[in-house]
């Protein structure tokens, strides 16, 4: 089960689509000749996804259905960067996950797809599932003739264009070398290169350089997935620094030199990073309700004060500090704090605070939207703070020190008292100020060799194939805000015991509590394992005092795995066979993740 969650509105993102190229005669334009390009390549599309429909319909043979089947998901991969850019609800349709969605409305979204396609065709055919797979294959064609439909009217922008191809370097990046959308089929490395060569020959158009830099690289990254090399021995951490980084800086120093519209809009991968690991490639502010609530100098400041001010809680003994500890990676080292009164314990493992701002939502079972919401939420929950906001403003009123500093953050003529929206987006703010992404890991991806050892250069390479944690845990940010477009955050469910030795689930019935779908039932949103080395102990019940403990646990594929009754399990319940070496190497790049 895969939760979406919408955390910026699609706007700009999904304004029109475009196309590919390789024209002889002149074009009206570059765009044109791409949107063009894009229709001939829908149209692939299409015959591909009949082929396969009419081995649905007449054979059961394993061999045609499989091989088409993968033949339908080139040509959609040869569409991608277009498909999930300028049409990304069609696209989620085609590709989206197998299990279903929620939104934070509250809409389910049932699966449809080629990923739920896969399911009924790998390792084996399904039989019984016949009904099923003509559904899916007819849904699947009707998607395909909407693509072509689309990019037959649509007017692309150039700027659009450019900005899409470095999103599919990015998608490649992050989703594309991990088995991600294809963990049956099994041919990530085919289907990436099959996607970068597409988006080579659109950029190359532009470029109007065969023998540029540009079509170097594209050359050398598409060569380098197209090798034969097993999944769990493709070195993702060379492909990443060798071939990657240098791609999207070359393109974005591309898009520069254009001299295209400079169109802006706020969002969390930032439009002018060069790569997915430049010290400002993600925007703190990109999941505030409004431009205003932006977080300035002066606004963490005072967000700073009252973070560590037991005024705010009810007992007048509780600060928000007092569970985020900053010498613990904003952490409290318990498995659950006690509450505000100090008789029991409160319901949840507390969570970093590092980094929370690059997430559309808080909290294990994602209940808050905004920082803001989660602020005032612990503020005023009995067993955590037990505090009253509108109270609270009244006392910080009458002290001096606070008159001056919310006047400084908030300038208002005439001021006489403080608005509870104030002390929200104040510790907001300075949680936004929390964002570090300056660990080992990222000075390495920036080009510093020598910050990784090769025992942790190996476990990044072991995160992101044989030990399958990439697929939850996307890198850069290694949380389960989903790349590169940030607009929707994953929660799953993993099946984690009531004790380490429990053969029973952890009761916390999770997101299920919210959106009381049987599929959400122990589902837990997907934290960042950045600074993880710092945050012990670990899960939402905090069981597990080591990281260890954390892995061997996802070595024996999660509860399922270890016998436990989760039928709605999204985790593999598949062991992962990692040697000893392997799990501390494993451990060893965790601890690389540690903010500087």
């Amino acid at each position: 089960m895969r939760s979406t969650f919408k955390a910026i509105t699609a706007g700009l993102l999904a304004i029109v689509g475009c196309g590919l190229l390789s024209f002889h005669a002149p074009p009206a334009s570059v765009s044109e000749a791409v949107r063009e390009k894009l229709v001939l390549q829908a149209d692939s599309f299409i015959t591909a996804v009949k082929s396969l429909q009419k081995a649905v319909d007449q054979t059961g043979d394993k061999r045609v259905l499989q091989q088409r089947f993968r033949s339908a998901r080139l040509a959609y991969k040869r569409i991608e960067w277009a498909t999930e850019y300028f049409d990304p609800l069609t696209a989620r349709q085609v590709n989206g996950p197998p299990v279903p969605e929620t939104e934070l409305s509250g809409q389910v979204i049932q699966p449809e797809g080629l990923q739920l396609l896969e399911g009924l065709i790998f390792p084996q055919v399904t039989p019984s599932s016949k009904k099923q797979q003509k559904a899916l294959v007819s849904k699947l064609a009707s998607n395909a003739q909407e693509f072509r439909d689309y990019f037959n009217h649509a007017t692309p922008q150039d700027w659009q264009i450019m900005d899409a191809i470095k999103f599919e370097v990015f998608r490649i990046e992050a989703l594309g070398l991990n088995d991600f959308d294809d963990p049956l089929a099994r041919q990530c490395f085919k289907e990436s290169a099959a996607a970068l060569n597409s988006a080579g020959e659109v950029t190359l158009r532009y470029a109007k350089d065969d023998n540029g830099p540009l079509n170097g690289l594209f050359k050398k990254a598409t060569q380098y997935l197209s090798r034969k090399v097993a999944f769990n021995s493709f070195n993702r951490a060379e492909f990443i620094t060798r071939y990657a980084n240098p791609l999207t800086t070359e393109l974005t120093r591309l898009h520069k030199s254009l001299n295209l519209p400079d169109i802006r809009y706020n969002r969390l991968l930032n439009q002018d990073a060069a790569t997915l690991f430049d010290v400002n490639a993600f925007n703190r502010n990109a999941y505030i309700n409004a431009p205003e609530d932006s977080a300035t100098v002066q606004k963490i400041a005072l967000g700073k004060k009252l973070f560590f001010d037991t005024q705010l809680s009810g007992t007048m003994t509780r600060s928000c500090a007092s569970c985020h500890q900053p010498e613990k990676a904003f952490t409290d080292g318990l498995a659950k704090n006690i509450d505000v009164t100090g008789k029991k314990t409160i319901f949840r493992n507390t969570p970093t605070l590092i980094n929370a701002a690059l997430q559309p939502a808080q909290f294990y079972d994602l209940r808050a939207a905004s920082l803001e919401d989660q602020a005032v939420d612990v503020l005023s929950n009995k067993d955590e703070m037990h505090g009253d906001i509108k109270l609270s403003a009244k006392k910080l009123w009458k002290d001096k020190t606070y008159q001056t500093l919310f006047a400084e953050a908030f300038p208002l003529k005439n001021r006489s008292a403080i608005d509870t929206a104030e002390i929200k987006n104040a510790l907001a703010s300075y949680i936004r100020s929390l964002t570090a992404l300056n660990s080992r890991f990222d000075l390495y991806m920036r080009g510093d060799k020598a910050k990784l050892n090769q025992a942790e250069v190996n476990g990044f390479n072991l995160f992101m194939g044989k030990a399958r944690c990439s697929t939850c845990h996307y890198m850069p940010l290694f949380n389960s805000t989903l790349p590169p477009r940030y607009m929707q955050m994953e929660a799953e469910v993993i099946g984690v015991p009531k004790s380490p030795k429990s053969k029973i689930i952890d009761p916390d019935p999770g997101l299920f509590a919210i959106q009381p779908h049987q599929f959400n039932h122990y589902a837990f949103k997907v934290t960042t394992v950045r600074n993880a080395d710092k945050t012990a102990p670990y899960m939402h019940n905090g069981i597990y005092k080591t990281l260890d403990e954390v892995i061997d646990f996802y070595d024996q594929g999660g509860g399922a795995g270890k016998g436990l009754n989760v039928p709605n399990q999204t985790l593999s319940p598949d062991k992962l066979q990692l040697t000893k070496k392997e799990k501390q190497e494993l451990i060893d790049f965790l601890k690389a993740l540690n903010s500087q």
